[in-house]
């Protein structure tokens, strides 16, 4: 189903604060065109409790639109379990392959509570992704519970716990068709923890840095289906390590330096809706200088290959 990496777009805003429609078609069509093998669009970095459900709904038919059929469009949904099952339906209707269900909002949960919900929030006609992150936090029996659900096609874990995760790969794969079920990596900046992931069973993740540093994203991605332990090593040393520091150093920056890296990219994003705030000055211009030294740490195979669109 899934065929590269995958990406997971932003959502543009205009000057005065509507969604930039136009821009998201645009950002999704370069993205696609750089070799995406999938795009998560309206999801965390797009921003999804921020949208509304007409804006979503735009949103996700923009992006099915931009794609054309060329790679799988799966959408964001989540919150309340209603309101959940309310954006999966409006990603049905806006033609999207499947649905990421977020954690639902504010209230903890227990494996049985967390079951339950995925069940009332998805569509048997729609396939999903579940997130474990957050408030949502599967053990191995509520895992294996919510992958035999027949809608349920993927498991995506944001917790970082790789001895839990190493035990849920293995529970799901003894009670679920090994070859069908997918795993990914979700966490933050996921090629910092990817080449353990993969050790456990995980081949796919989500590349936020995608979004505005496809040769780099790329380079990484190529270089780990290759063994290519030298560019994997330089590449983290001079981007994904100090770009993981730098995301640490603000709230909500997970989302908001990528905005601000897709604007260093020649793009207008918009910035971030509120409870989001804007990348301070000083740390943007650490961002420029992050992107340049991961672009110089590229072989020069990638840098010059014209498929791939840099800043």
């Amino acid at each position: 189903m899934f065929n590269g990496l995958l990406f997971f777009p932003i959502t543009p805003y205009l000057d005065d604060g509507e969604v930039d429609l136009d821009e998201l078609a645009a950002h999704i069509g370069r993205g696609v065109d750089a070799g995406a093998g999938g795009v998560f669009v309206a999801c965390g970095t797009g921003e999804f409790s921020a949208l509304e459900p007409g804006e979503y709904g735009e949103v996700v038919r923009a992006a099915v639109a931009a794609i054309g059929g060329r790679v799988p469009v799966y959408a964001g949904a989540g919150g309340p379990v209603r309101t959940a099952r309310r954006f999966s339906d409006l990603a049905a209707a806006a033609g999207a392959d499947g649905v990421l269900l977020l954690p639902p909002y504010l209230t903890e949960a227990s494996g049985p509570g967390l079951v339950a919900y995925v069940r009332e929030a998805t569509r048997e006609d729609l396939p999903a992704i579940v997130y474990n992150r957050a408030n949502a936090r599967f053990d191995e029996r509520s895992a294996v519970a919510v992958a035999q659900l027949p809608q349920v096609i993927g498991f995506k874990d944001g917790a970082g716990d790789l001895d839990l995760m190493s035990r849920i790969v293995r529970a799901v794969r003894d009670e679920v068709d090994h070859n069908s079920f997918l795993f990914f990596n979700g966490m933050p900046t996921a090629e910092v923890t990817q080449r353990a992931y993969r050790a456990i069973g995980v081949p796919l993740y989500s590349s936020a840095a995608f979004a505005f540093a496809p040769r780099i994203a790329l380079g990484y991605y190529d270089a780990l289906e290759a063994g290519d332990l030298a560019t994997l090593e330089a590449l983290e040393r001079s981007f994904y390590h100090p770009l993981a520091r730098l995301r640490a150093r603000g709230a909500g920056y997970a989302v908001s330096l990528i905005k601000a890296g897709v604007e260093l990219a020649g793009h207008p994003s918009g910035g971030v809706r509120p409870p989001l705030t804007e990348v301070a000055p000083e740390h943007r211009e650490e961002l420029a200088r992050i992107l340049a030294a991961g672009l110089d740490a590229l072989p020069d195979t990638v840098a010059a290959d014209p498929m791939t669109t840099g800043r």
